[in-house]
């Protein structure tokens, strides 16, 4: 077959572009957001979402002060022209279909369940925006985080229970969960019979209290269902056998470079709770 010098020029300017990053980059997502803030160059993102800007939702809130955003409609993220846009599975459907229809490119990213699919997903997100060096970076900063929040061989391990926004726990097969047992916590949902998310009573704790109760502090002004257990007078009867210990709820909803924040806090609250006396 003959190849004209045309074809070739065209098919060269093709892998050209094809191999440029995108320039124009729209995340939907805040925990999409996370990791664009810390792997991207700032003239690459487009717009975040309006998530990032919510210090109590938030771990880049004081980056996306002066990055813009939207509110995930169609209308919005077509206008500022992407040519790559971030979304989870729980990205507005409507909005998905839309883009799809004008061919915009959109990647789709789960809810991680373990460390490794988090950082997985950060190595994806560098690659795709043409940064991976800036993604190993990124994994070894969080890698080396999680080192320093588990404790030493044989340290004593003490049993917990974390509740997230409106009182649901974290059970196993949730990332979470794997990140309190790096932190040296055993996840006493699994003894009360959770597979993943679910809900736990106010009896079950009286009932079989952790020795740690780590609960998402809510925003000010805000007192969601978990915050209500933690402040019920029937607590005072185990006050003895199980401490509380507050984390931001931002802490709680993200994998990538929220776990460098994530491990530190849960180890602090160990330490805490062992020189108290757990």
């Amino acid at each position: 077959m003959i190849v004209s010098r045309r074809e070739i020029v065209v098919g060269a300017m093709a892998l050209t572009a094809a191999a440029q990053p995108p320039r124009r980059i729209v995340s939907l997502n805040a925990c999409l957001d996370a990791m664009l803030v810390h792997l991207a160059d700032r003239n690459q993102i487009a717009a975040l979402s309006h998530y990032a800007r919510d210090p109590h939702g938030s771990t880049v809130a004081e980056q996306a002060k002066s990055l813009p955003y939207t509110w995930e409609s169609a209308e919005e993220v077509i206008a500022l022209r992407p040519d790559l846009v971030l979304a989870s599975q729980h990205s507005a459907l409507a909005t998905r279909n839309a883009l799809k229809r004008l061919e915009v490119p959109v990647q789709r990213f789960a809810v991680p369940k373990t460390i490794a699919e988090s950082l997985a997903q950060v190595r994806k997100v560098a690659r795709l925006i043409g940064r991976p060096e800036r993604g190993e970076a990124l994994v070894a900063r969080v890698e080396a985080a999680l080192a320093t929040a588990t404790p030493a061989s044989g340290a004593r391990r003490l049993t917990a229970l974390i509740y997230q926004p409106n009182g649901f726990a974290a059970g196993p097969n949730t990332l979470v969960d794997e990140v309190m047992t790096r932190a040296g916590f055993d996840n006493v949902a699994r003894r009360y019979g959770l597979k993943a998310w679910g809900n736990v009573g106010l009896e079950r704790l009286l009932a079989d209290p952790p020795e740690v109760l780590l609960v998402g502090e809510p925003a000010p002004g805000a007192r969601g269902w978990a915050d209500r257990v933690m402040t019920h007078p029937a607590l005072k009867s185990i006050a003895g056998r199980m401490r509380q210990a507050r984390l931001p709820e931002r802490l709680l909803y993200c994998g990538g470079p929220v776990l460098i924040e994530t491990a530190d806090a849960m180890a602090r609250a160990r330490a805490l709770a062992l020189k108290e006396g757990a």
